[in-house]
Parts: structure tokens; C-alpha cells; sequence
């Protein structure tokens, strides 16, 4: 069946949890891609016999009028128009299936690239520069080249300002939050100390400092 394949993509994408990224399925966009390709064709010889069939329909016409026939010759001209008409139809028919699957193909992709778009878009509000890897490795490369490209652009923007438009929105209470280590940081500079970020430390980072490393999953806020 036409376009069940770029149906299964919106499908995938629609069966993830809200805000959540799958990895890029490249084989059946590909397939889908391809498919699109072989519509174009089948619809080109097709739109080119519509346009001989509807000049054959002209001149058989324009030839009944100029002609005095007889009864024998005006039936056989007659049944040569249905046939042209039968035959035109049926390419006329052909042409809308590859039409109106290409089309729906075509919206299909569309909604499964700008949907994708929107979430990694929303990253760029959340990460600074660099996705967590667990992110990183689900984009496809078309996709990294535009979370960078949207990076850049927002810290271009938030330069000119002068004002870090990523920051929580709600002033907190206190700008030290207690944190635990997941991952073996390292020696890092933050703003107001120099930290050693080994695995399992529980410490108090300024939020501004810490912020970057939870939303990596480097770290994790302790409530408690």
C-alpha cells in the first residue's frame, strides 16, 4: 500500500514519550524517500499520455465536424472516442494515486523532520553547546548540524543582550543547591571556587555552576 511506510514514521515518532527523542530512523526515511522517487516517475509518462489522449480527443473531434461521414464511419469514430476516453481516464486516475501518495509521503517527512526539530530545538534552552551523548548519538547528522547552528545563533543573541535568557525564569530561593556527582568530572573552574567533581561527592554549588552538569546527567540536585 502507498505511503504506509511514511505512515510507520509518524507513527514512531508519535509513539514516543512527549519531549523524548528516539533515535533517527534513516533506513525508512530513505525507504520513504525512495518511494517518493518512484512516484515522480510512474507520474511522468502518465501526465504525457493524459496530454496525447487529450489531443487525440481534439482532432477526433475537430475531424467529426470538418467531415460529412457515413452512419459506419461516424459509429467507428464514436467508438474510438471512448476508447481515447476510457484510456484517459484510467491514466487520469493513475496520475492522482502517485499524486496524492507523493503528497501524503511528502507530509509525512515534513511532519516527522519539523516535529524532531522542535524538540532539539527546545535543547538549546536547556544544554549550553554540548548534548549529552545519550541525545547526540539518536540525531541524525543534519539534525547535529542544526542544534549547533541553533546554538550558536541563541548564544549570538543572548551576547548582544548581555542577559542569559536560559536561566530558570523564578528567581531561587538560594543560589547554592546541594548536589551528588554521577560522573568523574574532574577539576573544573566554576565561578567562585575551583572544584574537584569526582564521582559520589555531595557538595554546595552555586545553580548557575551546577546547572549545565544536571542537565548533562553529570549531576543530580539533591532535595533533601
Amino acid at each position: 500500500m502507498y505511503a504506509r511506510k511514511a505512515s510507520e514514521l509518524v507513527k514512531e515518532f508519535a509513539s514516543s514519550e512527549p519531549g523524548q527523542l528516539s533515535s533517527f530512523n534513516n533506513d525508512l526515511f530513505s525507504q520513504v524517500l525512495e518511494e517518493c522517487g518512484a512516484h515522480f516517475l510512474q507520474l511522468q509518462p502518465l501526465m504525457r499520455k493524459i496530454q496525447e489522449h487529450e489531443s487525440e480527443l481534439k482532432e477526433k473531434g475537430r475531424s467529426q465536424d470538418e467531415m460529412s461521414t457515413s452512419e459506419d464511419a461516424t459509429r467507428n469514430l464514436e467508438a474510438e472516442k471512448v476508447a481515447i476516453q476510457t484510456a484517459l481516464k484510467s491514466d487520469q486516475f493513475g496520475a492522482l494515486v502517485h499524486h496524492l501518495s507523493l503528497v501524503r509521503n511528502k507530509r509525512c517527512l515534513m511532519a516527522y523532520v519539523y516535529n524532531r526539530a522542535e524538540i532539539i530545538r527546545s535543547l538549546g534552552w536547556m544544554v549550553d553547546s554540548v548534548l549529552p551523548e545519550a541525545i547526540e548519538e539518536k540525531l541524525s547528522t543534519t539534525e547535529k548540524e542544526y542544534f549547533k547552528k541553533h546554538g550558536a545563533t541563541l548564544q549570538s543573541y543572548m551576547s548582544e543582550l548581555d542577559l542569559h535568557l536560559t536561566v530558570d525564569t523564578i528567581p531561587p530561593k538560594d543560589p547554592y543547591i546541594k548536589v551528588r556527582v554521577l560522573d568523574d568530572i574532574g577539576k573544573v573552574l566554576l565561578s567562585d571556587q575551583v572544584a574537584n567533581l569526582a564521582p559520589h561527592a555531595i557538595m554546595f554549588l552555586r545553580r548557575n555552576d551546577a546547572e549545565q552538569y544536571i542537565t548533562q546527567g553529570q549531576m543530580e540536585e539533591l532535595t533533601s
